[in-house]
């Protein structure tokens, strides 16, 4: 099967294996990752540097000759005293990592370059117009160059290394080690970033290709020293093994990946444009459900979308976005039917009211300052007749920071719930750790059930928990703010609404402004959330809950089904470079 067969006959496996990039931040915003279009590319290089992509062409010279020539071409240059005597390596017998053509040569990456041997570049040396190369100017994965920064714009006070045109520029520092570049022009560089020149016969093209196989790169994972800034140290550089074409069939194989790699680009483009235009047409046919006038309207808008259900919910981020436009649908009293029967929420609001001041008569609450009232400009949207615009902090007993200490993972008798114990809406509790802190001070911050914790700052910020199955004497850390719950009211309407996009505009809003986001209480206190009847609240619990199994056992199928695609997708990989 030629390598053009291997990408067409395989190619809704290449473009169909897709994975979720796990992501931090505001909403749903994950993104995905085109693992099989990724596969492909490494299959590519491993067959180009396997012998596999091309053929060999008959009175060629081979690679044993080629290192003929390299040897007489360093033995000149040490007679010219143009380089020292190199180090004798050892030899590559028996340790060869896979199988090579018989015209091929496992040789060590310093026995056929200048590897770790560059001049130096010292600090107000050199033109303002030279090229000066760091490790962010080039792209991870694909090493493109993002930037090209002269030394006017980006001064130096440290050593760098010098390089040529034609230089292959490694970047030595892990996680960076993918970052392979030629250099089109001279130039200095980070000591971090390694110009490695050949000796002769190779291709700068072929060692980069070389320098970027999965092969080398797991090479260079398992050999790197340091442990804050892991870095692949010039004696394992110069040991590693890497295989050695024929000069002609290295312009061969050069010119085959650089097509097959435009072919990924055109594959990877297409699946890109795919998923964003059908990320597109999910976004406009969920939008029409909450953008409904009526009921009437919003019956023939779910009936669109109904009709296109299977060909719409197709990834993980289409469901995920299913699950908000329900919640956002919840809110805004679309979900459930109203009763007549239920009463108003102006009178659950009084109790409310009533169940506040009875906490503050027995000395449970401290008497808080009254909030504004959601007029009707500031309100969002128009609710149901039944319902009622209250602030957050109306419907709450209290919301408040949390515990300033250390963690103590010795210490148990009450436990320090942190932001990162919070992981996919569930606690282990087992494995919170404790912290230090009196009784008196425990009371003020002791969890119960159905409480509900927001994160207030940083890449989580506005991610919410509802308490349940806490069977330890918990706190809450200080970057947490605690909603404190109310018997009257059912703390998981106010989880759902915390999951709508209208609290999350409305917390977009509030943590507005320069530097790390940070929301604070009173921003919280007085987001503007849909008060439906007590009775109603419990329908639309029940009726979201039934909803998100549903949304979850799709999710669920739908990773079976990408992870299936993953794995046929390593097979074809595996079955071609055997």
């Amino acid at each position: 099967m030629s390598s053009r067969e291997l990408i067409t006959e395989h190619l809704n496996l290449w473009t169909g294996a897709i994975t979720k990039k796990s992501t931090s931040g505001r909403g749903s915003n994950s993104k995905v990752e085109l693992t099989g279009i990724k596969m492909l590319r490494e299959l590519i290089l491993e067959l180009a540097l396997s012998g596999k992509l091309v053929e060999a062409e008959p009175g060629e010279q081979s690679a044993q000759q080629l290192l003929l020539k390299i040897e007489a071409e360093k033995s000149r240059l040490v007679a010219e005293k143009a380089i020292k005597r190199p180090k004798k390596l050892p030899t590559t017998d028996d340790t060869e990592p896979h199988p090579l053509p018989l015209h091929w040569s496992w040789v060590r990456l310093g026995a056929v370059t200048k590897y770790g041997t560059t001049d130096k570049a010292e600090p107000n040396c050199v033109s303002d117009d030279i090229w000066v190369l760091e490790l962010e100017d080039i792209e991870k994965g694909s090493s493109k160059l993002l930037k090209k920064v002269t030394y006017s714009e980006r001064q130096f006070k440290s050593t760098k290394n010098c390089f040529e045109t034609g230089d292959v520029l490694y970047g030595k520092l892990r996680p960076y080690l993918d970052k392979v570049l030629i250099a089109d022009e001279p130039g200095v560089c980070t000591t971090e970033i390694i110009p490695i020149r050949s000796y002769v016969g190779i291709l700068p093209e072929f060692l980069r290709l070389t320098l970027k196989s999965p092969s080398f790169k797991r090479y260079a994972n398992d050999s790197t020293h340091g442990m804050s800034l892991p870095r692949l140290g010039t004696d394992n550089a110069k040991m590693a093994m890497i295989p050695l074409a024929p000069e002609q069939e290295q312009h061969r194989i050069v010119q085959k990946v650089d097509e097959l790699m435009r072919l990924c680009d055109r594959l990877e483009q297409q699946t890109s444009d795919q998923l964003e235009a059908h990320e597109t047409l999910v976004d406009t046919l969920l939008g029409t459900l909450t953008q409904s006038k009526n009921a009437t309207e919003l019956a023939d808008n779910w009936a669109r979308l109904a009709a296109h259900f299977d060909n719409l919910f197709t990834t993980e981020q289409s469901v995920d976005k299913l699950k908000q436009s329900i919640l956002q649908l919840a809110v805004m009293g679309r979900l459930v039917e109203q009763d007549a029967e239920d009463e108003p929420a102006q009178k659950l609001l009084n109790r409310i009211e009533a169940e506040k001041a009875e906490l503050v008569r027995t000395g449970k609450l401290k008497k808080q300052k009254h909030l504004s009232p959601v007029t009707e400009d500031e309100a969002p949207f128009k609710l149901p007749l039944s319902w009622q615009w209250i602030s957050l902090g109306d419907c709450s007993a209290d919301i408040h920071y949390g515990y300033t200490a250390s963690a103590n993972q010795l210490l148990s008798e009450y436990r320090l719930l942190r932001i990162t114990d919070i992981q996919d809406g569930k606690v282990n509790w087992a494995t919170v750790p404790g912290c230090e802190i009196t009784e008196k001070q425990a009371q003020q911050y002791l969890l119960s059930e159905n409480d509900i914790l927001i994160a207030r700052t940083g890449g989580t910020i506005g991610k919410s928990y509802l308490v349940q199955n806490v069977n330890v004497k918990s706190v809450f850390a200080s970057y947490l703010i605690r909603v404190r719950k109310l018997e009257t009211v059912c703390a998981r309407y106010i989880k759902v609404f915390l999951g709508s996009k209208t609290y999350w505009a409305q917390l977009y809003q509030a943590s507005m402004g320069t530097g790390q986001p940070n929301v604070n209480g009173n921003a919280l206190k007085n987001l503007a959330i849909p008060l439906p009847p007590s009775s109603e609240q419990y329908r639309i619990v029940r009726k979201v809950d039934e909803l998100m199994a549903l949304c979850n056992q799709l999710k669920e199928r739908l990773n079976q089904a990408s992870e299936t695609r993953c794995q046929l997708a390593d097979t074809v990989v595996t079955g071609a470079l055997n």
